[in-house]
């Protein structure tokens, strides 16, 4: 990437990607460094014991983080993510996730997300490492 991304060709690259589409993930906020991201909860979302499952929460959260990511001037690929799951939500609920990037150096970075219900009750923290792939030019 030269310069920095077009934010709303890459709003409307992230509204058409396959995998947030499947899963109805929907862009709220796009900001530098910095997105929102929700998804309402059907009853195809629970696992075996009639919860949400961890890799939903997972897939929004990393939603979030490569959003905001992708707002920067170079490309980056993420090479670690952390979540813990502190809570749960019912499945007719909307989860929103914030991404933000916290770090952005020249060969690493790193995110921080958070999930929480419409009301605001925290579900899941997680952190993103990632490497740069193509200096600024």
């Amino acid at each position: 990437m030269a310069g920095k991304p077009n934010l709303e060709e890459l709003r409307r690259r992230f509204d058409e990607a396959p995998y947030p589409r499947l899963l109805g993930l929907r862009l709220l906020e796009l900001q530098e460094g910095y997105a929102r991201v929700a998804v309402s909860l059907r009853p195809e979302f629970a696992n075996f014991a009639g919860l949400v499952h961890g890799g939903l929460l997972m897939s929004l959260a990393d939603q979030a983080f490569g959003c905001a990511l992708n707002t920067l001037d170079r490309l980056y690929v993420a090479t670690q993510f952390n979540i813990h799951i502190l809570g749960g939500a019912r499945l007719d609920e909307t989860l929103e996730a914030e991404g933000r990037i916290v770090h952005a150096g020249r060969t690493t970075g790193l995110g921080q997300m958070s999930v929480r219900t419409a009301s605001g009750r925290l579900v899941a923290l997680a952190t993103g490492a990632v490497v740069a792939l193509q200096k600024e030019e």
